[in-house]
């Protein structure tokens, strides 16, 4: 018996004698001789590609069926994969057939690309323009079929033709973004797709009409799964819709009209870098052509748009946390010096100039490198190592996934992994590949520095550091002489600074860091001291800010970050002395840091809209069935902002109402991203649940917020109070291969929003969840229907059920749900009430909760729960509910808002209560809250010295005893 693995390296000719007779156990089959493949190219293939050795061990019909028809030394071209997909077509019959016949498709032609890449029979752009491909056609194949059933069961949709006007029948145009939209796709790649429609209309023929809207989304649903769906057959493209319009919430298709209105409108920067690949992948050509005329200006200006440069720099910024908070150096696409930052580099120049230079229109990036050159915009040394750079980190990233069939790019660790890496990349070792890769990042890195260059990037002079801080710092004064400097320069503490200080420098970590990071640390802290002489608390800011240092003393890039960035340390000292509990968010999450570095976003924080627009940004890189990834960025999303906003607040730029508007909008902002990665996640599994017409669910389901969340008047640390709704119909099942009781579906749905919202991860909890408020409190289901829901509340609700319910708001979720939920909570609250025994109620519910949660008796001249207490927040709370419970009936008008503040008002205007008390209710109940928030900030509880507030209790008491008392 032969031995064809014997010139292979030692670790992979073990590898492969051992795999040898489990994939041949008859001997290399005649088939794969006869096809002009020498042995040894075989055990190679063996030997580097775990997925081609269990193609070949697996299913040796099928590629022996697709060797006889074109042999593996014959060319992958686009031509010859659409003439072998009618093939597979022929015996398609019904939509499993096409499941079917699409990944089987797929597994042939992978088993063809991936061989000719990795034993390098193929370039570059073979395996890219064959990879894309294969996407077009599946999508393109799957979608005429999935059409033909679609008018067949609903009819065709009409519309007018976006040429000429006339009625013609409508067909989806289906972009294809990023590395398929610019025919450079991975041989193991996700596809970004954009469904779109030419105009809105109606079908015509099916047993019923449907709004166009409707049928095509339902088709783009079907699409989906057909492409998408594990099934016993593997799948056939992992399926990414988060690049269209409003992301994962917004409608799966749009009409054209729709589409040109939402880019002129609401386009963003990082959007209109999509568009830059965008392409027409599959579906009505001609009409897509028309659509991308239509968008063509929102992706280039007419003149040179310098203002570009701004955005770039962001986007540049966002990328440097990315890598700096996944750890990402070892990644070939995402990393320092990665192919991400050579597509930076061209789109950069394609967004500034694409207007003018109509040359850089073009989608494949070796293309637009050379124009760049012809352009002289770039010199040609520049872009030959672009080229080169490119060229090398794509077929690396083609090495990696072409082993597995998996989409990775990070390198690997273990010794098998980079054998088979080296063997494909034609070197002799790891350590020579190692070589050359580093010297290609470092080339990308720095023209990426310096073509995207920010202000953040110059390093800025050094201020004039006090010699003494060094001196300090480096133990080169004695203990009196650093004593009498620190009282000098008005540390209110000196000897406990001084001995924080000598701690630190003498801990075991201090002493065992390496040289370059002993190094950093001793350029770092004198720095740190130098900015402490400016805050006036200096030895409680050196306590506080030292919690940081302590966490970063391993992490030097923290370090650089701050000393090159003498801004960033300003804010981070001033934000320390004024908030431990700042101070200790910092140090918990030092990747922080990187909201300090502009001090302009620092204290400005985003409106809802920017907010959601930040966060899906932020998440379009990472895949939903990423759980673990997906949860800790949702953690670093909700404490920068929270971040901001304390800021805003201590620098007086955000009042009370909008601290609380902006931590609001955060958790309804991260609550719509977790229905959305929660609901993706299910019906990856299980398909959709159905509605009662036999159509799939878009969601169906919503979220309520209760208490401070549906009062818009969250705190820093206030946990969610959450009931789960939704419409479908329990009595259905999902349509997917392993189909569920939409009941069942559902309550899995609310236990994966709790689990991610709730679980610790190193990055700690996102929020605390409360589910007691739901229909029949911990003993009830955990998502209720609409219909059940309504008749709990009109049938077994208690009082303060109702109560709560006047604080009740949709947060998150399909917007037709939450409307539904909104007219249920407006019946419920107008239902006329006897006002003598509703008031008796809420009265002695007060009177339970003040002995429960309130001070003791005996300690109620020396302590005062702003809450709690007699006199306290909630006095007024209860008021309002009551009043409202007491009055809607009357005043429906009342129910329009969820909020203590604008209920007041509402009941002011009603003529309720007289509009001077519901002012000074109102501005009372500010006060209380604003100090709960600045005690937060200083790590306080809600209790305070008992003669505190003497006016605000005497004028609550009143007005209980005028409103609850005497009635």
């Amino acid at each position: 018996m032969s031995e064809p693995w014997k010139a292979l390296p030692a670790v992979l000719a073990e590898e492969v004698s051992g795999a040898w007779s489990s994939v041949f156990p008859d001997g290399m089959p005649e088939w794969l001789l006869a096809g002009d493949v020498p042995e040894q190219d075989v055990a190679r293939a063996v030997a580097v590609s775990p997925f081609l050795s269990q193609m070949l061990e697996r299913h040796p019909e099928q590629i022996q069926a697709s060797l006889e028809v074109r042999g593996l030394t014959q060319a992958t071209s686009p031509d010859w994969l659409s003439q072998r997909w009618a093939d597979f077509m022929d015996v398609v019959d019904c939509e499993a057939d096409l499941h079917r016949a699409l990944r089987q498709f797929r597994r042939e032609s992978q088993f063809r690309i991936i061989w000719r890449d990795l034993l390098g029979w193929a370039e570059l752009e073979e395996t890219m323009a064959a990879a894309s491909a294969l996407a077009d056609i599946c999508i393109d194949g799957a979608l005429d079929w999935l059409y033909e059933q679609a008018c067949e069961e609903f009819g065709t949709p009409w519309g007018k033709d976006v040429i000429t006007g006339e009625e013609v029948p409508q067909k989806m145009v289906v972009l294809g973004m990023g590395k398929l939209g610019g025919r450079e796709l991975n041989v193991s790649s996700d596809i970004d797709l954009i469904f779109g429609f030419p105009s809105k209309g109606e079908t015509r023929g099916g047993r019923r009409s449907l709004d166009n809207q409707q049928f095509f989304v339902r088709l783009g649903q079907r699409l989906i799964q057909a492409l998408d769906q594990i099934t016993a057959d593997g799948f056939v493209f992992r399926v990414d819709m988060r690049l269209r319009p409003y992301g994962q919430s917004g409608a799966l298709a749009l009409s054209f009209a729709a589409l040109e209105a939402y880019y002129q409108d609401q386009g963003r920067d990082w959007e209109r870098y999509a568009m830059v690949k965008a392409r027409v992948v599959a579906g009505d050509q001609r009409a897509g052509q028309v659509l991308m005329e239509t968008l063509r200006p929102f992706v280039y200006r007419k003149y040179i748009d310098f203002s570009a440069f701004e955005s770039l720099r962001s986007m540049k910024a966002m990328i440097g946390r990315e890598v700096r908070r996944k750890g990402l150096e070892n990644n070939i696409k995402l990393g320092s010096g990665g192919i991400r930052e050579i597509e930076f580099v061209v789109q950069a120049f394609q967004l500034i100039r694409g207007g003018r230079d109509r040359e850089l229109q073009q989608r494949e990036l070796l293309v637009i490198l050379r124009e760049l050159e012809a352009l002289e915009l770039l010199p040609s040394q520049v872009v030959r190592e672009l080229i080169e750079a490119y060229r090398f980190l794509r077929n690396l990233e083609h090495a990696l996934q072409g082993m597995d069939d998996k989409q990775t790019q990070v390198l690997p660790d273990d010794e098998l992994t980079r054998a088979r890496v080296t063997r494909i990349m034609g070197f002799d070792d790891w350590a020579g590949l190692e070589a050359v890769l580093q010297g290609h990042r470092d080339r990308v890195a720095s023209h990426f520095a310096n073509i995207i260059a920010s202000d953040d990037d110059e390093n800025e002079a050094e201020s004039e550091i006090d010699d003494g801080c060094v001196e300090l710092w480096l133990a080169e004064m004695d203990d009196s002489t650093a004593l009498a400097w620190l009282s000098d320069k008005g540390f209110e503490d000196p000897e406990n600074s001084l001995k924080r200080l000598t701690d630190l420098r003498d801990s075991r970590t201090v002493q065992t860091l390496q040289t370059q990071g002993r190094r950093r640390l001793n350029q770092f802290m004198p720095q740190l001291l130098n900015a402490l002489l400016d805050v006036e608390n200096s030895s409680e800011t050196l306590d506080r800010v030292l919690q940081l240092v302590e966490a970063i003393l391993r992490r030097t890039a923290y370090i650089v970050l701050l000393m090159e960035n003498p801004g960033a340390l300003t804010q981070l000292v001033r934000l320390c002395s004024e908030s431990p509990w700042i101070a200790s968010l910092l140090a918990d999450t030092p990747l922080l840091l990187d909201e300090l570095l502009n001090a302009e976003s620092l204290y400005t924080p985003p409106a809802k809209e920017e907010l959601q627009d930040d966060l899906r940004q932020q998440m379009l890189r990472i895949p939903f069935e990423d759980l673990e990834e997906q949860m800790e960025s949702l953690r670093y999303f909700k404490k920068a902002h929270v971040l901001r906003v304390a800021a805003s607040e201590l620098r007086g730029t955000l009042p009370l109402m909008k601290v609380s508007d902006y931590l609001t909008w955060i958790a309804e902002v991260v609550l719509d991203h977790v229905v959305d990665v929660a609901f993706a996640n299910l019906v990856s599994r299980h398909g959709h649940p159905k509605r009662a017409d036999g159509s799939a669910c878009d969601t169906d389901f919503a979220i309520i917020g209760y208490g401070k969340l549906g009062g818009i008047e969250l705190g820093y640390t206030s946990d969610l109070d959450l009931v789960f709704v939704h419409q479908a119909d329990p009595q259905l099942s999902t349509d997917g291969d392993k189909p569920i009781d939409n009941a069942v579906f559902y309550t899995r749905l609310g236990q994966r929003i709790v689990h991610i919202l709730s679980t610790q991860t190193p990055s700690g909890q996102l929020y605390e969840v409360d589910m007691r408020l739901r229909p029949s409190g911990n003993s009830g289901l955990l998502v209720s229907t609409l219909q059940a829901f309504e008749k709990y509340q009109q049938s077994d609700a208690w009082t303060w059920e109702h109560q709560a319910l006047a604080r009740a708001r949709g947060v998150a979720g399909c917007r037709d749900t939450l409307e539904a939920f909104e007219s249920i909570r407006h019946r419920i609250l107008c239902q006329s009430r006897d006002r003598a025994s509703l008031r008796d109620e809420v009265v002695s519910m007060r009177e339970r909760m003040r002995a429960n949660l309130g001070t003791p008796g005996s300690k109620q001249s020396e302590t005062f729960h702003i809450k709690h207490d007699a006199g306290g927040m909630v006095d007024i709370e209860f008021m309002v509910q009551y009043l409202m419970l007491a009055w809607c009936s009357d005043h429906p008008e009342l129910t329009q808002y969820s909020d203590n503040i604008r209920q007041l008002e509402e009941l002011g205007r009603a003529g309720i209560l007289p509009v001077e008390d519901t002012e000074q209710l109102r501005e009372t109940f500010i006060t209380l809250r604003s100090t709960i928030h600045r005690r937060a900030l200083q790590n306080l509880n809600s209790q305070v010295a008992g003669d505190a507030f003497r006016e605000e209790r005497e004028f609550i008491h009143a007005m209980w005893k005028k409103v609850m008392i005497e009635g």
